[in-house]
């Protein structure tokens, strides 16, 4: 059968997945106002949810501190117990998850499923760093004394997360939160909650108690990020989304000296030195700049290439990019779907408009797909400007691989930090001087060297500058849901 012959719940083994209320203490609920879920590669209606407003979010705020005190309580081992089970569900369920993850997002079938498996491993891993958080005893000052310091939940915390990577987001914030002993209320996209509801009702079957995790889906985010920001119950707030919305939630955040991680828009350089092996470059463009339409907070915004290797370079994007297979995610073979609405199309578009414009050169795509809707073709241009808006801290966000020449290493460095954002910058290179050289130069809170993937849950993700604070993954993500206590423990000579 053809993608659009099956209806969504015709494709899950499981329907009971396919959730349409809001997840609070442990119940499904509803709410008077609703809205639609659509699938952006046809434009079809799958699910109309009910939309979680500000007082929704404060009763569901009130639920997670009632819930509190016995999760932070338990043993950090039962802790870690359940957020094992709940990453063996989601891999027992995986093809479900990526097919309610396509439907409603719109990437390729194989790459949704992907994103479920590498959702778990965030699970998998901090379920154990929750067991590693140690505390130290501290050589006191005087000889009576010693210095304890305990690491402990940091308490009630909220998260909202963004629709491109609907499923990994989820537990990026989920799985520390929960292992450290920490509540949670999550807000996800609006475009794309189905995913989060179902990873929700995995968790419910996990064992993680009433008021743990609670999962408001909702069109109207403003009043919702404004409850999170601006109610004193809630010690911190992880988002992932655009620097713009960003600052407006740091702001609203300062009230209450709330601690916040932020993971924020990028303005990512793809770095490709002569001596790199132009093959391995371009798979790495691809993976980086067409995975998920380009829609992807990592994906490479400016192609830096060396003048020395630009046209066969530009030759080798040009046929690889032509071998990209567009089309609706759930169709054997596709490598890349639509963009996410018509707003991210015309962004792109106007992207293209203004590269054409300022002197570039399309070499192949360029314009909407003949597929329609929210189709754009795999582009690739060359002779981009400096002047141009990839290059004036706007990210395309799109398959759209912008070409800039460089002539030397001091060059590329320059070019590659000019600009307010700093999450990730991609280096092709084999001369082992020059990986350290210009990975240290970079102002980039991670750098890959000969490789289109950076994210993974040992690592820590995040940005410097106007790509966000805090870091998530990693033996350093669970940091930032804990705070640090000091007792002065002292009358020890006294008998």
């Amino acid at each position: 059968m053809t993608a659009d012959v099956l209806s969504l719940t015709d494709r899950l083994q499981d329907t009971d997945l396919l959730r349409t209320a809001a997840f609070v203490d442990g119940e499904w609920v509803g709410a008077e106002e609703h809205f639609d879920v659509r699938n952006p590669a046809t434009g079809e209606v799958i699910a109309v949810l009910p939309s979680m407003d500000a007082s929704a979010a404060r009763s569901a705020i009130e639920r997670a501190e009632a819930a509190l005190p016995a999760w932070r309580a338990r043993p950090a081992i039962e802790r870690s117990r359940i957020l094992r089970r709940w990453a063996d569900l989601i891999r027992d369920h995986a093809d479900d998850i990526a097919s309610i993850l396509t439907a409603e997002q719109g990437k390729p079938w194989a790459e949704a499923r992907g994103e479920v498996l590498y959702s778990s491993q965030f699970l998998d891993w901090f379920a154990e760093e929750g067991r590693r958080v140690y505390g130290d005893v501290v050589p006191s000052h005087t000889a009576d004394a010693r210095i304890i310091v305990l690491k402990q939940a940091i308490g009630v915390t909220a998260g909202i997360t963004p629709w491109n990577l609907p499923a990994a987001m989820i537990t990026r914030k989920a799985a520390p939160a929960l292992a450290a002993g920490c509540t949670i209320v999550m807000k996800p996209a609006e475009q794309t909650p189905l995913t989060a509801l179902a990873l929700a009702r995995l968790a419910e079957r996990a064992g993680v108690p009433s008021g743990v995790l609670n999962m408001l889906p909702s069109d109207d985010a403003p009043p919702i990020g404004t409850e999170f920001t601006t109610n004193a119950t809630v010690r911190k707030l992880s988002f992932t989304g655009s620097t713009e919305v960003g600052k407006l939630l740091m702001a609203q955040a300062s009230r209450n000296v709330q601690k916040l991680s932020l993971e924020l828009g990028g303005n990512s350089p793809f770095i490709v030195f002569d001596d790199a092996g132009i093959d391995e470059a371009v798979e790495g463009i691809v993976s980086t700049k067409y995975r998920n339409a380009g829609q992807i907070c990592t994906g490479a915004n400016r192609v830096l290439v060396q003048r020395g290797i630009l046209d066969d370079f530009v030759e080798a994007l040009r046929q690889r990019t032509q071998r990209v297979t567009l089309g609706n995610g759930f169709d054997h073979g596709v490598e890349m779907g639509p963009l996410i609405d018509a707003g991210g199309l015309e962004k792109v578009e106007r992207h293209v408009a203004d590269l054409i414009d300022r002197g570039g050169t399309v070499v192949t795509g360029g314009r909407r797909s003949d597929l329609g809707r929210t189709f754009f073709e795999p582009t690739v241009i060359t002779n981009v400007g400096t002047d141009t808006l990839p290059w004036q801290d706007e990210e395309t966000f799109g398959p759209v691989a912008a070409v800039t020449a460089f002539d030397d290493e001091d060059e590329a460095i320059a070019l590659a930090n000019s600009t307010e954002y700093g999450l990730v910058a991609y280096v092709y290179t084999h001369d082992v001087g020059r990986i350290f050289r210009v990975s240290e130069a970079l102002e980039t809170g991670m750098v890959a060297v000969n490789s289109g993937r950076v994210s993974n849950e040992q690592a820590p993700f995040g940005g410097v500058k106007q790509s966000g604070l805090g870091r998530e993954g990693s033996r350093y993500g669970i940091d930032d849901w804990l705070e640090l206590k000091y007792i002065n423990l002292a009358g020890l000579s006294r008998r």
